[in-house]
């Protein structure tokens, strides 16, 4: 089934030299863009990660530090893919939980502030696991019908890039509504029903260290909104202040916020609660 879109959508994957998201770098990124008449354009670019590749990732991907030497650094394609991503959505394998949270850190120590807070995100494997619960290749052999082995080199980005939009595809045709008749197994073909059911945190920032949760009142009830709908707020998800609300905390602590500033948190996470405080600063000077 092909894809129903009213926007760009990006289907891309990562390779990185490790899984840190603060300390390593990409050195690969492969895209298929959708347009919504269907045209299809891909790239694969080789990125020079200036860190060593470690063996292990040599090993893994075939991709060597002499292929990455001469290639551009991040910083200089940025400029260059924020504007081929301008407009789209997401999709990936994992792409939440790792090639987003990259993504969005390597943009920002490039200097360019892409606003993915305006792009929806559809990460396949959440859809498979909800599915299916299983990885890429047992979800290619499931969805396309054929081992993955059979058509691709593992673990290169533009290799599992396809893979992926096949896998997508597939589950669009399997859980088509037309033809599932189980109401909870059904995909509709949209981005934003796709975005929604593939999310699996309230996460406010990408690597999680704050997230969503539902103001409370002094008995401890949810507090709601005129329409019922439980009022959420920010609050820390890691620390001494785990749990409590990041505007609470910032204002009765604020070398807390010069604390998270200096230490070792995403730039994206210093991002989100830059603008928090910027917000609530707003709001008390009104």
């Amino acid at each position: 089934m092909e894809l129903n879109l009213k926007r760009p959508l990006v289907i891309f994957d990562l390779e990185t030299t490790g899984l840190d998201i603060v300390k390593d770098r990409i050195i690969q990124i492969a895209y298929i863009k959708v347009m919504p008449d269907g045209t299809e354009t891909r790239a694969n670019i080789l990125i020079n990660p200036e860190k060593t590749i470690p063996p292990t990732v040599e090993e893994l991907t075939g991709i060597k530090n002499s292929q990455v030497k001469q290639q551009p650094t991040f910083k200089q394609i940025a400029k260059d893919l924020q504007e081929e991503f301008k407009g789209c959505d997401f999709a990936g394998y994992n792409s939440n939980g790792f090639d987003i949270p990259v993504l969005a850190e390597e943009f920002l120590r490039a200097g360019v502030d892409f606003d993915f807070h305006k792009c929806q995100f559809i990460d396949v494997q959440t859809i498979f696991h909800k599915m299916e619960k299983r990885n890429l290749a047992a979800a290619y052999k499931f969805y396309c019908g054929r081992k993955m082995e059979e058509d691709f080199d593992a673990h290169r980005a533009d290799q599992d890039t396809e893979a992926t939009y096949r896998v997508l595809k597939g589950q669009l045709d399997k859980y088509n509504p037309e033809t599932e008749p189980e109401k909870d197994r059904q995909l509709q073909n949209d981005v934003s029903f796709l975005a929604a059911f593939s999310k699996q945190n309230n996460n406010v920032d990408f690597a999680g260290r704050i997230i969503w949760a539902a103001k409370k009142k002094p008995d401890g009830t949810p507090l709601l909104d005129s329409e019922g709908n439980e009022v959420m707020h920010e609050v820390f998800n890691f620390g001494k202040y785990k749990g409590e609300p990041v505007r609470a905390v910032l204002h009765r602590d604020p070398g807390y916020f010069s604390w998270m500033l200096a230490g070792d948190f995403t730039y994206n996470t210093k991002q989100v609660l830059t603008r928090i405080r910027l917000s609530e600063s707003i709001l008390m000077n009104k």
